[in-house]
Protein backbone atom coordinates (compact mmCIF):
# COMPACT_ATOMS: atom_id res chain seq x y z
CA UNK A 1 0.00 0.00 0.00
CA UNK A 2 1.38 3.81 -1.23
CA UNK A 3 2.34 5.71 1.59
CA UNK A 4 -0.61 8.49 0.27
CA UNK A 5 -3.02 5.55 0.96
CA UNK A 6 -1.97 4.84 3.79
CA UNK A 7 -2.46 8.48 5.26
CA UNK A 8 -5.63 8.63 3.50
CA UNK A 9 -6.24 5.72 6.33
CA UNK A 10 -4.64 7.59 9.06
CA UNK A 11 -7.05 10.26 8.40
CA UNK A 12 -9.93 8.23 8.47
CA UNK A 13 -8.82 6.13 12.23
CA UNK A 14 -8.58 9.76 13.36
CA UNK A 15 -12.06 10.52 12.14
CA UNK A 16 -13.63 7.10 13.55
CA UNK A 17 -11.27 7.80 16.81
CA UNK A 18 -12.20 10.93 17.77
CA UNK A 19 -16.24 10.50 17.13
CA UNK A 20 -16.19 6.88 19.70
CA UNK A 21 -14.14 9.57 21.82
CA UNK A 22 -17.00 11.88 21.48
CA UNK A 23 -19.94 8.95 21.67
CA UNK A 24 -19.05 7.23 24.48
CA UNK A 25 -16.62 8.68 26.27
CA UNK A 26 -13.84 6.98 25.88
CA UNK A 27 -10.08 7.67 24.79
CA UNK A 28 -9.16 7.24 21.63
CA UNK A 29 -6.28 4.79 22.55
CA UNK A 30 -8.43 2.12 22.50
CA UNK A 31 -9.58 2.20 18.85
CA UNK A 32 -6.51 3.55 17.58
CA UNK A 33 -3.44 1.38 18.53
CA UNK A 34 -5.52 -1.93 17.34
CA UNK A 35 -6.54 -0.17 14.18
CA UNK A 36 -2.63 0.94 13.85
CA UNK A 37 -1.52 -2.81 14.75
CA UNK A 38 -3.57 -3.75 11.68
CA UNK A 39 -2.53 -1.29 9.63
CA UNK A 40 1.30 -1.51 10.13
CA UNK A 41 0.66 -5.19 9.61
CA UNK A 42 -0.83 -3.78 5.91
CA UNK A 43 2.47 -2.25 5.74
CA UNK A 44 4.67 -5.13 6.20
CA UNK A 45 6.18 -3.87 9.36
CA UNK A 46 8.06 -6.20 11.49
CA UNK A 47 5.84 -7.68 14.24
CA UNK A 48 8.53 -7.00 16.55
CA UNK A 49 7.84 -3.35 16.35
CA UNK A 50 4.38 -3.04 14.99
CA UNK A 51 2.88 -3.05 18.60
CA UNK A 52 5.21 -1.21 20.13
CA UNK A 53 5.18 1.28 17.02
CA UNK A 54 0.85 1.35 17.38
CA UNK A 55 1.06 2.08 21.21
CA UNK A 56 3.80 5.14 21.07
CA UNK A 57 2.21 6.45 18.33
CA UNK A 58 -1.14 6.12 19.80
CA UNK A 59 0.33 7.88 23.12
CA UNK A 60 1.68 10.79 20.91
CA UNK A 61 -2.04 11.23 19.37
CA UNK A 62 -3.04 11.97 23.08
CA UNK A 63 -0.70 14.65 23.86
CA UNK A 64 -2.26 16.61 21.11
CA UNK A 65 -6.08 16.23 21.30
CA UNK A 66 -6.24 15.98 25.30
CA UNK A 67 -4.91 19.72 24.99
CA UNK A 68 -8.50 20.94 23.70
CA UNK A 69 -10.41 18.28 25.89
CA UNK A 70 -8.64 19.93 29.17
CA UNK A 71 -9.53 23.34 28.16
CA UNK A 72 -12.82 22.49 27.40
CA UNK A 73 -13.45 20.84 30.89
CA UNK A 74 -11.34 23.56 32.51
CA UNK A 75 -13.53 26.23 31.05
CA UNK A 76 -16.45 24.10 33.00
CA UNK A 77 -15.11 24.07 36.19
CA UNK A 78 -14.80 20.25 35.88
CA UNK A 79 -10.92 19.48 36.90
CA UNK A 80 -10.01 18.98 40.30
CA UNK A 81 -6.49 20.66 39.83
CA UNK A 82 -6.20 19.72 43.91
CA UNK A 83 -6.21 16.24 42.62
CA UNK A 84 -4.36 16.81 39.94
CA UNK A 85 -1.06 18.20 41.00
CA UNK A 86 -0.18 14.98 43.27
CA UNK A 87 -1.53 12.50 40.63
CA UNK A 88 1.04 14.02 38.13
CA UNK A 89 4.18 13.25 40.12
CA UNK A 90 3.44 9.58 40.48
CA UNK A 91 2.24 9.34 36.36
CA UNK A 92 5.00 10.83 35.11
CA UNK A 93 7.09 8.28 36.89
CA UNK A 94 4.92 5.39 35.76
CA UNK A 95 4.43 6.60 32.06
CA UNK A 96 7.58 6.42 31.89
CA UNK A 97 8.45 3.14 33.74
CA UNK A 98 5.71 1.72 30.96
CA UNK A 99 6.82 2.86 27.96
CA UNK A 100 10.38 0.99 29.53
CA UNK A 101 8.27 -2.02 30.50
CA UNK A 102 7.14 -2.76 26.99
CA UNK A 103 10.06 -2.36 25.70
CA UNK A 104 11.11 -4.95 26.97
CA UNK A 105 8.35 -7.42 25.91
CA UNK A 106 8.25 -9.17 22.31
CA UNK A 107 5.70 -7.88 19.67
CA UNK A 108 3.32 -10.84 20.68
CA UNK A 109 3.40 -10.77 24.23
CA UNK A 110 2.77 -6.87 24.07
CA UNK A 111 -0.51 -7.49 21.55
CA UNK A 112 -1.57 -10.50 23.92
CA UNK A 113 -1.48 -8.15 26.97
CA UNK A 114 -3.65 -5.53 25.12
CA UNK A 115 -6.04 -8.24 24.13
CA UNK A 116 -6.64 -9.31 27.36
CA UNK A 117 -7.36 -5.34 28.36
CA UNK A 118 -9.59 -5.06 25.32
CA UNK A 119 -11.68 -7.77 26.29
CA UNK A 120 -11.93 -6.55 29.93
CA UNK A 121 -12.98 -2.81 29.01
CA UNK A 122 -15.75 -4.39 26.73
CA UNK A 123 -17.49 -6.64 29.34
CA UNK A 124 -17.43 -3.49 31.66
CA UNK A 125 -18.52 -1.44 29.02
CA UNK A 126 -21.13 -4.30 27.93
CA UNK A 127 -22.90 -5.00 31.45
CA UNK A 128 -22.32 -1.29 32.56
CA UNK A 129 -19.63 -2.03 35.31
CA UNK A 130 -19.31 0.91 37.37
CA UNK A 131 -17.36 1.07 40.52
CA UNK A 132 -19.75 2.42 43.62
CA UNK A 133 -18.19 5.33 45.31
CA UNK A 134 -16.62 3.95 48.76
CA UNK A 135 -14.08 6.00 49.86
CA UNK A 136 -12.55 9.51 50.22
CA UNK A 137 -10.24 11.16 47.93
CA UNK A 138 -6.72 9.88 49.37
CA UNK A 139 -3.87 12.01 50.53
CA UNK A 140 -1.33 13.36 48.37
CA UNK A 141 0.92 10.05 49.09
CA UNK A 142 -2.55 7.71 47.39
CA UNK A 143 -3.08 9.70 44.69
CA UNK A 144 0.77 9.92 43.46
CA UNK A 145 0.79 5.84 43.87
CA UNK A 146 -2.50 5.28 42.05
CA UNK A 147 -1.35 8.22 39.40
CA UNK A 148 2.32 5.46 39.14
CA UNK A 149 -0.03 2.97 38.58
CA UNK A 150 -2.14 4.38 36.40
CA UNK A 151 0.33 6.06 34.05
CA UNK A 152 2.12 2.73 34.11
CA UNK A 153 -0.62 0.45 32.64
CA UNK A 154 -1.65 3.47 30.24
CA UNK A 155 1.66 3.61 28.82
CA UNK A 156 1.67 -0.17 28.15
CA UNK A 157 -1.60 0.00 26.48
CA UNK A 158 -1.28 3.05 24.44
CA UNK A 159 -4.27 5.39 25.83
CA UNK A 160 -4.49 8.45 28.35
CA UNK A 161 -5.66 6.82 31.15
CA UNK A 162 -9.60 7.88 30.74
CA UNK A 163 -10.38 4.32 31.35
CA UNK A 164 -8.63 3.61 34.70
CA UNK A 165 -8.90 7.28 36.19
CA UNK A 166 -12.16 7.60 35.69
CA UNK A 167 -13.00 4.57 37.63
CA UNK A 168 -10.60 5.66 40.39
CA UNK A 169 -11.91 8.96 40.65
CA UNK A 170 -15.60 7.71 40.99
CA UNK A 171 -15.05 5.13 43.54
CA UNK A 172 -12.82 8.02 45.43
CA UNK A 173 -16.41 9.86 46.20
CA UNK A 174 -15.34 12.53 42.96
CA UNK A 175 -18.48 13.44 40.81
CA UNK A 176 -18.49 12.40 37.87
CA UNK A 177 -18.15 15.35 36.19
CA UNK A 178 -14.96 16.19 37.81
CA UNK A 179 -13.96 12.86 37.62
CA UNK A 180 -14.35 13.12 33.90
CA UNK A 181 -12.61 16.32 33.67
CA UNK A 182 -9.67 15.65 36.39
CA UNK A 183 -9.20 12.80 34.19
CA UNK A 184 -8.64 14.56 30.52
CA UNK A 185 -6.41 16.66 32.58
CA UNK A 186 -4.47 13.60 33.39
CA UNK A 187 -4.07 13.00 29.93
CA UNK A 188 -1.84 15.10 28.75
CA UNK A 189 1.30 14.18 31.57
CA UNK A 190 0.36 10.73 30.70
CA UNK A 191 0.56 10.99 27.15
CA UNK A 192 3.96 13.50 26.87
CA UNK A 193 6.26 11.29 29.02
CA UNK A 194 4.58 7.78 27.40
CA UNK A 195 4.96 9.09 24.35
CA UNK A 196 8.64 10.58 24.81
CA UNK A 197 9.90 7.49 26.66
CA UNK A 198 8.84 5.60 23.98
CA UNK A 199 10.43 7.71 21.24
CA UNK A 200 13.86 7.21 23.35
CA UNK A 201 13.14 3.31 24.25
CA UNK A 202 12.62 2.85 20.16
CA UNK A 203 15.42 5.00 18.50
CA UNK A 204 17.27 3.55 16.47
CA UNK A 205 16.01 0.00 15.85
CA UNK A 206 16.71 -1.19 12.63
CA UNK A 207 13.06 -2.32 12.06
CA UNK A 208 10.99 0.69 12.43
CA UNK A 209 9.67 2.10 9.01
CA UNK A 210 10.51 5.29 7.49
CA UNK A 211 9.78 8.73 8.91
CA UNK A 212 9.63 7.11 12.48
CA UNK A 213 11.06 8.61 16.01
CA UNK A 214 11.76 5.78 17.68
CA UNK A 215 8.53 3.83 18.45
CA UNK A 216 6.54 6.77 17.17
CA UNK A 217 5.49 6.68 13.21
CA UNK A 218 4.95 10.27 12.14
CA UNK A 219 2.68 10.05 8.80
CA UNK A 220 0.31 8.20 11.19
CA UNK A 221 0.52 10.79 13.97
CA UNK A 222 -0.25 13.52 11.89
CA UNK A 223 -3.14 11.81 10.14
CA UNK A 224 -4.68 11.08 13.64
CA UNK A 225 -4.18 14.31 15.06
CA UNK A 226 -6.05 16.26 11.98
CA UNK A 227 -9.23 14.60 11.93
CA UNK A 228 -9.81 13.13 15.47
CA UNK A 229 -10.23 16.45 17.07
CA UNK A 230 -12.58 17.71 14.97
CA UNK A 231 -14.73 14.46 14.84
CA UNK A 232 -14.64 14.28 18.86
CA UNK A 233 -17.12 17.06 18.92
CA UNK A 234 -19.25 15.27 16.16
CA UNK A 235 -19.43 12.54 18.23
CA UNK A 236 -20.25 14.37 21.50
CA UNK A 237 -23.14 15.89 19.30
CA UNK A 238 -24.38 12.10 18.13
CA UNK A 239 -24.18 11.01 22.04
CA UNK A 240 -27.11 13.60 22.22
CA UNK A 241 -29.11 12.37 19.37
CA UNK A 242 -28.65 8.31 19.13
CA UNK A 243 -29.40 5.46 21.94
CA UNK A 244 -26.00 5.36 23.58
CA UNK A 245 -26.17 2.57 25.61
CA UNK A 246 -27.07 0.37 22.29
CA UNK A 247 -24.24 1.57 20.50
CA UNK A 248 -21.65 0.87 23.83
CA UNK A 249 -22.60 -2.34 23.57
CA UNK A 250 -22.38 -3.01 20.16
CA UNK A 251 -18.63 -0.99 20.68
CA UNK A 252 -18.37 -3.69 23.19
CA UNK A 253 -19.32 -6.83 20.95
CA UNK A 254 -16.36 -4.90 18.42
CA UNK A 255 -13.72 -5.24 21.16
CA UNK A 256 -14.17 -8.80 22.20
CA UNK A 257 -13.56 -9.64 18.53
CA UNK A 258 -10.77 -6.80 18.69
CA UNK A 259 -9.17 -8.59 21.57
CA UNK A 260 -9.78 -12.21 20.64
CA UNK A 261 -7.71 -11.24 16.95
CA UNK A 262 -4.95 -10.52 19.44
CA UNK A 263 -5.30 -13.76 21.94
CA UNK A 264 -4.91 -16.19 18.50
Amino acid sequence: MSIAAMFALYLVLGSVAGVLAGLFGIGGGLIIVPILIFSFDLQGVSSEVSTHLAVGTSLATVVFTSLSSIRSHHVKKAVRWDVFRPMVVGIVIGAVLGAWTASLLDGKALQLIIGVFVILVAIKMFFEVNPTPGRDVPGKVGLAGAGTGIGWASAIFGIGGGTLTVPFLSWSNVRMQHAVGTSAACGFPIAFAGAAANGVTGWGDEALPAFSIGFIYLPALLGIVLTSVFFARYGAELAHRLDARMLKRIFAIFLVLVGIRFLT
